[in-house]
């Protein structure tokens, strides 16, 4: 072999996922397969709840209805969730909240198993779910720069993201088929058995216990948290990009009436499938990530062009362009939840982390609880198509707009920025303790 051999491993290489923080951190291996597991039967769910309640309503507004009855548990939970990921154990926090949903997968089973199944225990499961979901995931984001280095928080983004997107793909495209031929209480079971698996893994985590400083939960503590976000602009600017592209430009809710009015019922766990699979291609060459440094600006543009392939979607009448633009728009949204998660991870201090996990599980999950409830009511109105369409329109808008009202987003280097640089130096100083 010659010398010159190895330089196309090399650049192949350099796309491939960096594997550092899986290498390093039995924690982490265990998060990122417990993840894994769970995602997968969660998808099979996000596609069957709508679907049954499309089946028993026949109304798009009634789909778009999910989002307004997670929307208060969510606010409400995150928050407080937050506050409670800096005062108590997370590990804690993890297990008991993951064994309360799959508790809430027995229920959509034995509603689907009866004779006559009733809507109200979907939207009374949807809205409990939110509520186990707001209080876990600040636990789960606040405890990931602790069972990870500083230099390996932006490759650990990237691979959550993979495990996410995996579940993402798999999920819908196999729920489309198990819905279609055997039936919706078999997608209820399967999530049912890959939260008691996930359950397992969770349990062997590390006991990740509250800083000697924690503030109990508070209200005191919580706008302590929410005075910190607005006192960061580039962190704010984080946070409202992703809502408004999530607010206007999320179709979800209207998958199933669109696969419908495009004569392809049987495209609809594809349609689920491709924004995940555009973000799967992303985690999968993610390696160029960790050679950023401006996420701002790509933040704000991978928002811009998740909205225009939105608008895309929505303009197309052919099923095979639809899916396309949705998987372009998939990759889009990958590009800046990774660069988003790296800004918030690298800059944020540890007592802080919980709060403000809290606030940012508000910034991407409010935006398309909301969007549900837009994008139905729209559709209601305008119809399907023009409810996809106007809603990328809206969204490169309203990003373009939020981009030149924060100048701080557009500068952020994290070479340069000061919080980024004093964390830093505070893990260097800690790393034998935090890996």
């Amino acid at each position: 072999m010659t010398d010159d051999a190895p330089e196309p491993l090399s650049g192949l290489r350099a796309l491939l996922p960096d594997l550092a923080p899986w290498r390093a951190s039995v924690d982490f291996r265990r998060l990122w397969l417990s993840g894994l597991i769970t995602n997968f039967g969660s998808f099979l769910t996000f596609v069957a709840l709508p679907v049954q309640i499309k089946e028993l309503t026949g109304s798009a507004a009634a789909v778009g209805a999910i989002g307004a009855v997670e929307l208060v548990p969510l606010i409400v939970f995150g928050l407080y969730g937050g506050a409670l990921a800096d005062a108590w154990d997370k590990r804690k926090l993890i297990v008991w909240t993951e064994a309360g949903q799959g508790l809430l997968c027995v229920v959509l089973l034995a509603n689907a198993l009866v004779p006559s199944p009733a809507v109200w225990p979907l939207y009374l499961v949807a809205a409990v779910s939110s509520a186990l979901v707001s209080v876990q995931r600040p636990a789960l984001d606040s405890l990931m720069p602790r069972i990870v280095a500083h230099e390996h928080l932006p490759a650990a983004a990237a691979l959550n993201s993979l495990r996410w997107q995996v579940g993402g793909v798999a999920g819908p495209a196999l729920a489309g088929v198990v819905v279609a031929f055997a039936g919706l209480g078999w997608a209820y079971a399967v999530d049912l058995v890959t939260f008691a698996v996930s359950v397992l893994f969770c349990l062997r985590l590390a006991p990740s216990p509250a800083a000697r400083e924690a503030q109990q939960p508070s209200l005191t503590s919580i706008l302590e948290g929410a005075r910190y976000a607005w006192s960061r602009k580039e962190l704010l600017g984080t946070y409202v990009i992703d809502i408004a592209a999530m607010l206007f430009a999320m179709p979800l809710a209207v998958l199933p009436f669109l696969a419908d009015e495009l004569d392809a019922e049987w495209s609809l766990g594809l349609m689920y499938a491709a924004i995940p699979a555009g973000a799967l291609l992303v985690s999968l060459t993610s390696g160029w990530t960790s050679r950023m440094h401006r996420h701002g600006r790509i933040v704000v543009a991978s928002a811009a062009l998740w909205g225009l392939a939105i608008t895309a979607a929505g303009v197309s009448g052919n099923v095979w362009l639809v899916l396309l633009f949705l998987t372009v728009g998939g990759a889009c949204d990958m590009v800046s939840g990774i660069f988003r998660g790296a800004m918030w991870n690298q800059t944020i201090p540890d007592e802080l982390r919980g709060r403000l996990a809290g606030i940012e599980l508000l910034s991407y999950s409010v935006g398309p609880q909301l969007g549900q409830v837009w994008v139905g009511g729209m559709a209601a109105w305008r119809g399907v198509r023009t409810s996809v369409w106007s809603g990328g329109v809206l969204c490169v808008g309203a990003v373009g707009l939020l981009a030149l009202c924060l100048p701080k987003l557009m500068t952020y280097d994290v070479r340069t920025n000061e919080h980024a640089l004093r964390l830093r130096e505070q893990r260097t100083a800690a790393s034998p303790a935090s890996t």
